[in-house]
Formats: structure tokens, sequence, C-alpha cells
């Protein structure tokens, strides 16, 4: 198969490269985490953007992040409702039974789902895109609102803040929160400079 799609193949030689000189550097690694399970020390809420991987802006090892990557990095309210909820489950899984001890909310500069939430999603966007960042309808009016220079982010700011309180919609979060074993933070990493930034007690993004 790899023969026929120069894209899969060049993936499978990234694979045998992995296999030849990274392998057996994290073998023990790898052996340690097979042995005694995941035990990350964040859960880290991105966007699904391929610019941004969270494991190399923390230049974090395997088994340190917990990982979950959606459009625009956004985290839903609470809505046990039997139906299909992919970040929701991970994020339960990730709090009540890895038993994190942090939650970063990470969003990104020149971001493709807000600016479509800001310009209108193409046609092609319209199933699953479309209805997904309804969820991000207050933080484009937040972002609107105050008139920005650069709506897009204003916006992208915004995603994240949003995600936060969605966060304490979750009770067994919340719960964590107040009792001290889980603590939330926003950043944003611009892709442009490879600036991460931290959003701070006064609401503001700050260079980490």
């Amino acid at each position: 198969m790899a023969q026929h799609d120069p894209g899969l193949a060049a993936l499978v030689d990234g694979y045998h490269q992995f296999r030849e000189d990274i392998w057996p550097e994290r073998r023990k690694l790898f052996e340690v985490l097979a042995r005694d399970g995941q035990h990350p020390r964040a859960l880290v809420i991105a966007c699904s953007d391929s610019r941004v991987d969270p494991a190399m802006v923390f230049n974090a090892k395997p088994g340190e992040l917990f990982i979950i990557r959606n459009v625009a990095n956004l985290v839903p309210p609470y809505e046990p409702d039997g139906e299909y909820h992919g970040t929701s489950a991970a994020l339960e899984f990730a709090v009540r039974v890895l038993e994190v001890p942090r939650i970063i909310i990470l969003g990104h500069a020149m971001c493709g789902g807000v600016h479509a939430l800001l310009n209108g999603f193409p046609s092609t966007a319209q199933d699953f895109v479309a209805p997904w960042m309804r969820i991000a309808n207050s933080a484009r009016a937040r972002a609107l609102a105050c008139d920005p220079v650069d709506a897009q982010t204003a916006c992208e700011e915004e995603t994240v803040k949003l995600s936060l309180r969605n966060l304490v919609t979750f009770p067994w979060v919340a719960e964590r929160v107040a009792e001290g074993r889980l603590s939330l933070h926003g950043g944003s990493f611009d892709i442009r400079t490879g600036v991460l930034s931290m959003l701070g007690d006064d609401g503001n993004f700050h260079p980490a």
C-alpha cells in the first residue's frame, strides 16, 4: 500500500526512523509505562490544528500529558444525555479515572475554527464543524463587544476563557477544584513566534 501512496510511505519511513533512533532510547520508559500504567501530570485540551503539538510545546515525554484535541480547543458544557460526547468522555476519564492534578486549555494563533466562527463557515464544513463551533458563540460575542483591533486574537483568547468556564459545569471538576485537588489553567501558543502565553489572574494573557 505504501508503494502507491508517497505520503503514507513517508510516514512509514518516519516510523522506521523512530524504531531505529528513538525507541532504543525510550524503551525503558515505555516498559515502565506499560507495567505501571499512565500517571500524566496534566490534561491538555488543545486544537486539532496540525501546527500545534502540545507535547512539543511543553517538551513533554510519553506519559506526561493526557491530550484531548478538537476543533478550536473547546470544552462543551456538561450534558450527560446519553449522546456521543467525545471530548466530555475523555475529560471524564482524565479527571475521574486518572485523577490528573491540572487541566490546561491550550488555544493558539491563526485558529481556523475561530476564523470561521468570525467570518462564516465554508459549505464543506456544515455537517459537524459549524454546529460544534456554536459552543463558542458567546466567546465571539464577547470578543466583538469590545471592538478589538485584532478580532481573531480576541476571539481565540475568549474561547480559552469559555472552555475554562465550561469545565466547572462538570460537577466532578468543580468538586475537585473546590477541594484543591485540581487546578485549571489557560494558555495560548503563537505559531508565528513560538511564544506561549498563560492566562493570568487579571484576565489577560502574558508570555510564560
